[in-house]
């Protein structure tokens, strides 16, 4: 059975991740699609988000378990962090994200 992924675009509006999300033709935001597992110890996450942002992939980052408190507390998750980008651009995506080193292979 597939996670379903919870959403807040109120705190990624902000960051006008919402607005440069893909959207069907009556507005709703395309589906997320897990990219990859990062280790949020070496900026390993905030590379590739950057990347993936530089080539016009939006990306949405999650901190699985508690690794949202981590990162406001220390910095960094412990749990790592969890990329996702649009499901249409999932496969470009994927490309670009080959030859890093990512925790967790999809």
């Amino acid at each position: 059975m597939a996670e379903t992924i919870r959403i807040d675009w109120g705190r990624a509006e902000l960051a006008g991740l919402y607005n440069r999300w893909p959207k069907d033709e009556n507005g709703v935001p395309e589906e997320p699609v897990l990219l990859c597992k990062l280790s949020a110890l070496d900026m390993s996450d905030e590379l590739m988000l950057n990347m993936l942002e530089a080539y016009g992939i939006p990306c949405l980052r999650q901190y699985p378990g508690d690794g949202a408190f981590g990162k406001l507390v220390l910095g960094m998750s412990g749990e790592g962090t969890e990329i996702y980008v649009p499901k249409s651009l999932y496969i470009d995506a994927k490309e670009l994200s080959k030859g890093a080193e990512i925790d967790e292979e999809l």
